[in-house]
């Protein structure tokens, strides 16, 4: 198997898989009993904390673990219930969802804005805050891939997933700046300094911890923007030149995406249809975001970009991990071409523009 579904899930690292099992053997105890069992867990989940804080730079006690960064959206977007907040239209399904539901009117209270795009990999800037308001961006694409500083982006709040870093599923990371307002999402415990109820998940928080502790120690996203993103852009090219009717959603200039994502769609064939022959074939991608799959709408992202629901209909994501290689590439190249050309062909579409 080929897989290049990164930015949906990335598989559990072995120094991951380890560290989880450890766990289960000697830090089972609930970390919030004041027995040595329990103290020896809460040691584990105070290292992984410190560890998340020094890669964002920011304090320990300015990370609040959560399930996973649908939660922390969720959580600051409920702390502004009914004020009114700016998001822009590339936002996470879990951010626009609960920006509509629990918005309000008026000057804007919340900003929003991711700071990279999970479908097409565009990095953001940061929108100019209104006084008296916050800043709240969803890190979890960037996480790992280029370096962090949540001081120096000016963040007042920052959402992070463990299992887009090869950590476990179902476990998150919210960053709340010092002095800034803070209402809890889940309440009826004292965890987290009462900021996040209910038992510590302190198997999953070791795992991101190792994935963290990697991060740090290997500084990947020096990899990512060399290695990975000459998989990326060797791809793009092989793909505009060998693939009649492709074109690139992710812009390919430094610093202007992720270097390991690439969005691209191809006229007159269906980007679900590519994906089922790419997956017959041993090769794993998506069409956007996984969190969104069976959605039969376009890609909201695609439709903000372009307006065009053939080009969102007609697109595939690829997205690269440090395990990925050039022969990785090549075999996607031996395939794709004659695939995109066999739905081409059953396609009432027309390859040219009118």
């Amino acid at each position: 198997m080929i897989y290049l579904d990164y930015a949906a899930t990335a598989p559990v690292l072995p120094e991951v898989r380890t560290a989880m099992h450890k766990a289960e053997e000697q830090f089972f105890a609930n970390a919030s009993a004041l027995h040595t069992p329990g103290h020896l867990a809460m040691n584990q989940i105070e290292h992984t904390r410190n560890l998340l804080a020094k890669l964002i730079n920011a304090k320990p006690e300015e990370i609040i673990f959560t399930s996973g960064a649908t939660e922390s959206n969720n959580t600051v977007i409920r702390t502004f219930e009914g004020c009114k907040i700016e998001t822009s239209p590339l936002e996470h399904h879990s951010l626009i969802k609960a920006a509509e539901i629990y918005g309000g009117e008026g000057q804007p209270k919340l900003y929003s804005y991711m700071l990279v795009n999970n479908e097409i990999g565009e990095i953001l800037k940061m929108p100019r805050v209104e006084e008296g308001a916050y800043l709240h961006s969803d890190l979890t694409q960037a996480l790992g891939k280029i370096p962090i500083d949540v001081k120096a982006l000016k963040l007042d709040y920052a959402t992070f997933s463990a299992h887009k870093i090869g950590g476990p599923m179902g476990v998150g990371a919210l960053y709340v700046r010092d002095g800034v307002p803070f209402k809890p999402l889940m309440v009826g415990g004292n965890q987290e300094k009462k900021r996040r109820g209910g038992t510590y998940n302190t198997v999953g928080i070791i795992g991101f911890g190792a994935a963290l502790e990697k991060i740090l120690n290997e500084e990947s996203w020096k990899r990512y923007d060399t290695e990975i993103r000459k998989l990326r852009d060797v791809l793009a090219e092989r793909i505009l030149a060998e693939v009649p009717g492709s074109s690139l959603n992710t812009d390919l200039t430094p610093g202007a995406s992720l270097p390991n994502i690439l969005n691209v769609s191809f006229r007159a064939a269906e980007g679900e249809s590519i994906q089922l022959y790419l997956d017959a074939e041993g090769i794993i991608v998506s069409t956007g975001s996984a969190c969104a799959a069976g959605d039969i709408k376009p890609s909201h992202v695609l439709m903000a970009k372009t307006g065009d629901a053939e080009v969102a209909h007609s697109s595939i994501r690829f997205s690269f991990g440090l395990d990925n290689t050039m022969q990785d590439v090549d075999a996607v190249m031996r395939v794709l071409p004659d695939i995109v050309n066999r739905l081409q062909q059953m396609s009432t579409i027309p390859m040219l523009a009118s």
